[in-house]
């Protein structure tokens, strides 16, 4: 694309002005060689979001089943949604609903590690090993526009353990990567790169950074000759860490003299309490979400809701938000009321989800709404209890990159997988895959 006579050029603005100071950011730098980190085509992003424990199914024979069965009434495109995911009636353009999708090495495994292998289709059996998820594959390419590679969030924070985790994320070396879970603490570092400090204040910080992590780098050298074998694995993985953490110190520096594309904040709450306001909390993690989308600052997240097994905050959400069990005890439940209960909490889910899609669509940037240029994918690693196959799921957006929606399909998991879906996935953000996991091809049949 050709530069415009208009176009203005910010380093030969500030010296015209003679001053130091960060300007906004304005249209007419859009195409200049200022914004050599930006791309000149639309922004594709890929996000998820993550809910624990599975979904109510009622058997055909129930008289919940039509009320109640997460999956819908027939397949295809004339389907019909049940109470459970008629909230997002008005998105059944901009969606799809797959059924039938499940990794192979998680479904003879304990549904409470489901979580941990949702985007990675790590084989988790016997020694715990993971494997990176699609998300960081896809950070991998996409991050070089952004501020960031990735944002990782959860209601939890931090990575749980083993088997129950609170992150979605796994680097290339399966080791899972920390989600933010405090609103205000993930605006301050994310939206404000400068701290409140002058530019030369932040170089200085970031400097001072670097030089701590190379006399750490430097100093483990001679210190893990003296250590055993486990000190030394926990000594790898801690520097592994720390290496992601001198990547991120150079992307700060390369991105400190670009400035954030306006924004507005205000109407975000940074301090809803997820123990006291489930859904104002994760409304607001969801309108966090949107911003980084809209200003850019990333184009890879993912957003686990709750944790599995009956850990963390999320699993009181049902008690607080619509006074019922905890989910986890919902899921277990057989009495007389079980259905109502989880069908009630599977739309409690889908509301939220909808606020997010609603979110997405109406939000623009140059080249349109978000949800069109957006991969979403909502849903659970787990069908019932514990049972770590036929996952539900949604995928939504993205109609400018390709994808056609409207349908229900229920897959054969005897020929299809679910990182068949990331592959297909991954190349419609032209993030060129041919294999992922145990993927055995793309999911042509959708994307």
């Amino acid at each position: 694309m050709s530069k415009k006579s208009w176009h203005l050029d910010r380093r030969t603005f500030l010296r015209g002005l003679g001053v130091s100071c960060m300007l906004p950011y304005l249209e007419g730098m859009a195409m200049t060689s200022f914004s050599k980190l930006t791309e000149p085509l639309p922004s594709k992003r890929l996000c998820f979001l993550y809910f624990p424990n599975g979904v109510a199914l009622p058997p055909e024979e129930s008289p919940y089943h039509k009320k109640w069965n997460w999956f819908p009434i027939g397949e295809g495109k004339n389907y019909q949604l049940t109470h459970s995911l008629e909230p997002l009636k008005g998105h059944r353009n901009e969606m799809s609903i797959l059924g039938g999708l499940s990794h192979p090495f998680s479904r003879n495994v304990l549904g409470h590690m489901a979580g941990d292998s949702f985007l990675t289709g790590g084989d988790l059996r016997g020694e715990y090993k993971n494997s990176i998820s699609v998300d960081q594959v896809a950070a991998e390419k996409l991050s070089k526009y952004t501020r960031f590679r990735s944002l990782t969030l959860s209601t939890d924070g931090g990575v749980g353990y083993k088997s129950r985790t609170s992150t979605l994320s796994f680097n290339s070396a399966g080791k899972p990567i920390p989600s933010e879970h405090r609103q205000r603490e993930i605006f301050e570092r994310y939206f404000s790169p400068n701290g409140g400090n002058t530019t030369q204040e932040r170089r200085k910080s970031l400097n001072q950074g670097k030089k701590i992590v190379d006399l750490v780098l430097e100093d483990s050298k001679g210190f893990k000759k003296r250590l055993g074998a486990n000190d030394k694995v926990k000594l790898d993985e801690y520097l592994s860490s720390l290496n992601e953490v001198e990547k991120q110190l150079n992307r700060n520096e390369k991105w400190l003299d670009v400035p954030l594309k306006n924004f507005d904040a205000s109407l975000i709450n940074m301090d809803v309490d997820p123990t006291s306001a489930p859904e104002d909390y994760v409304r607001s993690m969801l309108d966090i979400m949107v911003l980084g989308f809209q200003t850019d600052i990333t184009r890879v997240m993912s957003y686990m809701m709750a944790r599995e097994d009956g850990m963390g905050f999320g699993d009181n959400f049902p008690k607080i938000a619509l006074g019922l069990q905890g989910h986890h005890t919902i899921s277990h439940d057989r009495a007389t009321g079980h259905w109502d209960d989880w069908g009630r909490l599977d739309r409690w889910y889908a509301k939220q989800f909808n606020y997010f899609l609603n979110k997405m669509k109406n939000t623009k940037d140059v080249y349109g709404s978000l949800l069109d240029n957006t991969l979403i994918l909502y849903g659970s690693a787990c069908s019932t209890t514990h049972n770590a196959r036929n996952c539900p799921l949604i995928l939504a957006g993205g109609s400018d990159l390709g994808v056609e929606h409207g349908a229900y399909t229920q897959f054969d998991e005897k020929k299809e997988r679910l990182s068949n879906l990331f592959v297909s996935m991954l190349n419609k953000l032209d993030v060129e895959t041919v294999s992922f996991s145990d993927s055995t091809g793309p999911l042509s049949a959708i994307l």
